[in-house]
C-alpha cells in the first residue's frame, strides 16, 4: 500500500484537504457575505418605511385590484375574434387572484 492508509498517495491526500479547506472558506465566506448584505438590505428599508410617504396609487397597501380583469380572476377570450367562441380564462395579469402588485410602489406601500 503506498502512503500507509487508505491507498491514496500523501500528496494527493494534501491536495484533496487544501481544496476542501479552499472551498469550505469560499463557501464560509459566500454565505456571510449575503446574510449581511440581507441584514443591511433590511435595515435600510426599515428606515425608508419609517420616513416615506404612503403611496398615493394602492393607498399605502401595494397591490390594488387587477384592472385587466376587474378583480373577477378571469377574462374573456376568443382567439379568432369570433363572437361564438368566447372562453372565459384566468387572468394572465393576477393569475386569478383579483389584486395585483401595485407598480407605482413595487408593492412596498410607500414612495423612496
Amino acid at each position: 500500500m503506498v502512503g500507509g492508509r487508505g491507498g491514496f498517495p500523501q500528496p494527493l491526500r494534501m491536495l484533496a484537504s487544501a481544496a476542501a479547506v479552499l472551498l469550505g472558506g469560499m463557501f464560509t465566506l459566500s454565505l456571510a457575505s449575503n446574510v449581511t448584505i440581507r441584514a443591511m438590505q433590511a435595515i435600510t428599508d426599515a428606515k425608508r418605511r419609517k420616513f416615506a410617504l404612503p403611496c398615493g396609487v394602492c393607498s399605502g397597501i401595494g397591490v390594488y385590484i387587477c384592472k385587466l380583469c376587474k378583480g373577477n380572476s378571469t377574462i374573456e377570450w376568443s382567439p379568432l375574434y369570433d363572437s361564438s367562441a368566447i372562453n372565459p380564462c384566468i387572468c394572465p395579469t393576477c393569475d386569478g387572484n383579483r389584486v395585483q402588485r401595485c407598480l407605482n410602489c413595487l408593492g412596498k406601500g410607500y414612495h423612496y
